[in-house]
């Protein structure tokens, strides 16, 4: 039998294929990862870690008109949007960090660049335009928003993906569904300052949830 360069090549770091990589290392495996973006996938980079920021950023609104009643004086208030984005970006960069440095520990080999399939065993990895074998391949890239693309007006509409990289707090935005992706920017951009409405189709927000919450909301 032909020797392939590694045991395992996973292609995606986000949460699964960085843990499948290192765990497979772990147990002595060949391990190799690319990774074309950033390492940490959605949750970290553009999901629950940035939103959960954001989300703590547009409660201090409502802490501080609380305070008075508690015995707190709290003096002018102002709200920066480039502080709050800088600093998210600042925190998602450490965490990124880390996942990297995971997989370097334990002696997983790292590509910074795309990599697709081409074969059985065989891995084409695009920026160095080379091609490397393994013995099995784990494709592990997740997914991505999907804008209908005969949508009218579609040049106006940003993803969860974008909404964490504006260059300015928008002073009125529309969130388009009512699952908890969606109320949950609809919450930080209300709590920030934006005139925000939230529309979706259904009779109430939050399918599958809780319906004392879903009629409360």
């Amino acid at each position: 039998m032909m020797a392939h360069d590694f045991d395992l090549f996973v292609i995606g770091g986000g949460s699964g294929g960085v843990r499948a990589a290192r765990i497979a290392a772990g147990h002595g495996a060949r391990v190799a990862i690319a990774e074309e973006d950033r390492f940490g996938g959605t949750c970290v980079i553009r999901g629950c870690v940035p939103k959960k920021l954001l989300v703590y950023a547009s409660r201090f609104r409502d802490a501080f008109e609380d305070a008075a009643g508690f015995g707190w004086t709290v003096g002018p208030r102002t709200f920066d949007w480039a502080t709050l984005i800088a600093n998210k970006d600042r925190e998602i960069a450490r965490l990124e960090g880390i996942y990297r440095t995971g997989q370097v520990r334990a002696g997983v080999t790292v590509f910074d660049e795309r990599a697709v399939v081409e074969g059985p065993n065989a891995i084409r990895l695009i920026k160095q335009g080379s091609s490397v074998t393994a013995t099995k391949i784990l494709i592990a890239t997740g997914g991505r928003p999907n804008i209908d693309p005969n949508l009218p007006g579609r040049e106006h509409v940003i993803t969860s993906d974008e909404a964490f990289h504006l260059p300015d707090l928008p002073k009125r935005v529309v969130v388009a569904g009512g699952g908890y992706i969606a109320v949950e920017f609809a919450c930080i951009f209300h709590g920030l300052g934006a005139e925000t409405t939230l529309i979706y189709r259904g009779e109430k927000i939050l399918r599958g949830f809780d319906e004392d919450m879903r009629d409360g909301l």
